[in-house]
């Protein structure tokens, strides 16, 4: 069950760093919650994540660890291509059923 949760979780940021944001039907349940952005389903990650790519284009997140503990991932990222800034995240995911059901994240990414 680690090596497809870690499976799963690795998708995820591929996904992202390819932009394709069609992937998140199949990476997330459908009831998907994120705590830190209060938003709930894939559409709204597809959505998250359009917004996140327009701001900066040459975002891509690297996975620094990863840790898998039964059904809940903790990871360290790193966020390169944005100017000015190296962002790191950390983000705790739960699965279920091989998607992930829950997102909680703290990020280091200053806006302006």
């Amino acid at each position: 069950m680690t090596d497809d949760v870690r499976a799963t979780v690795r998708r995820l940021y591929a996904a992202f760093n390819a932009y394709d944001h069609g992937a998140t039907k199949d990476i997330f349940t459908a009831d998907f919650y994120s705590h830190p952005l209060g938003i709930t389903g894939p559409e709204s990650v597809t959505r998250s994540w359009q917004r996140f790519h327009e701001a900066f284009p040459d975002a891509q997140v690297v996975v620094e660890d990863m840790v898998v503990e039964g059904d809940t991932v903790a990871v360290r990222t790193s966020v390169r291509g944005v100017p000015g800034q190296e962002p790191t995240m950390l983000e705790m995911f739960r699965m279920r059923n091989g998607r992930i059901a829950e997102l909680w994240g703290l990020s280091s990414l200053q806006r302006t």
